[in-house]
């Protein structure tokens, strides 16, 4: 299977230190709609530009991608900031 059609969860830091989660299969083009480099991105990171990639992981499909989202949605903060680099 290609890179291409491998699936991730990422978190997004945002220039107010807030953290954003998503699934896409083309993060390269994912974080340029986000940080306002190309049409698309969220509302949520609109105004919380720029944003920087914390973490991601991959997944063989998209559900089980969008469940691992919806799992990490439900982490505190805290929660989510154990799964980042500890240089973070």
């Amino acid at each position: 299977m290609s890179a291409a059609e491998n699936w991730l969860v990422y978190l997004l830091k945002c220039s107010d230190n807030t953290l954003y989660c998503g699934v896409t299969n083309n993060l390269t083009r994912r974080l340029r709609q986000h940080n306002g480099e190309i049409k698309g991105g969220a509302k949520y990171t609109k105004y919380r530009r720029p944003c920087k990639v914390v973490f991601s992981e991959f997944f063989n499909d998209k559900s089980s991608a969008m469940k691992r989202e919806y799992e990490i949605k439900q982490l505190s903060r805290t929660q989510k900031q154990s799964l980042l680099d500890p240089n973070f």
